[in-house]
């Protein structure tokens, strides 16, 4: 039995020390093996773009119905208040003041949109994600969750405007 034992361990030596090299030759052939690496490529980044939520234009109005509106330089409180109304019955369940939600939030928003542009958007939003380049921007970034069109008269649309007015 200890000669079996003997030939088994150099049996097995020898098993463990020919898998450990680097390069096999077989019938003329080479192979060099390398070890794995489990490092990443570095990634290059791609271009430094600003997203659709945050991005300034105020050029654009859109597509709808609203090709020109005037705003006082004073907020009308009780359009605004009429219009914190309909924004907490009708936008709460996707828009939140102050946080990105499943939509973007209000807050700062006529800093970045036209007036007209943001009406058409609660108007009009689907014709919006069809054919205004910001609206499909904003809807890849929010997930593909679509602005819902709650069927807002235009004065109530231009409440909410006048609400997102008093939001800093």
């Amino acid at each position: 039995m200890g000669r079996i034992s003997k030939s088994f361990t150099v049996l097995f030596t020898l098993l463990i020390l020919s898998c450990g090299g680097k390069e096999e030759k077989k019938d003329g052939f080479s192979i060099e093996r390398k070890k794995a690496t489990t490092e990443k490529k570095a990634e290059t980044p791609t271009t430094n773009q600003v997203k659709a939520s945050e991005r300034i234009d105020l050029t654009s109005k859109g597509v709808g119905p609203i090709n020109s509106i005037t705003l006082d330089t004073a907020i009308d409180q009780a359009i605004a208040t009429q219009g914190e109304e309909v924004f907490n019955q009708m936008c709460m369940a996707c828009h939140r003041v102050g946080k990105k939600f499943i939509g973007p939030a209000p807050n700062g928003i006529l800093e970045r949109r036209t007036p007209e542009w943001i009406m058409n958007m609660i108007l009009n939003p689907e014709v919006m994600v069809k054919e205004d380049a910001l609206a499909k921007e904003l809807l890849i970034e929010f997930n593909g969750s679509p602005m819902a069109n709650q069927s807002l008269t235009e004065d109530q649309a231009r409440a909410v405007l006048e609400y997102f007015r008093t939001l800093k």
